[in-house]
């Protein structure tokens, strides 16, 4: 399956993640603590997770034209949440073995 990931430089990777998911919560299958979340989203799988640097990221799908727009709405809803500082988000593709 067509897999993206970032690695997103931020000292409050924690927050945003428990952010994230509980925004999603409502909708979607979500699961998380202070350092892991995993949300199974209707585009794919989202799966976090986070240390004192950054927040990890990675997004599954099963078609590469979901895997773009899942990146695009992960990345978004993280910088509304991140309003106070600008992220970088790095999207690197690799094929899932």
């Amino acid at each position: 399956m067509p897999t993206s990931q970032a690695d997103v430089a931020t000292e409050h990777a924690s927050r945003y993640l428990q952010q994230l998911c509980k925004h999603w919560a409502h909708k979607f299958p979500v699961e998380f603590d202070p350092n892991h979340g995993a949300i199974e989203l209707s585009l794919g799988r989202t799966v976090l997770d986070a240390d004192a640097s950054a927040l990890h990221i990675a997004v599954t799908s099963d078609e590469a034209g979901s895997l773009d727009r899942l990146e695009t709405v992960v990345a978004d809803h993280i910088k509304r949440f991140a309003f106070r500082e600008e992220l970088t988000f790095d999207w690197k593709r690799a094929e899932a073995a």
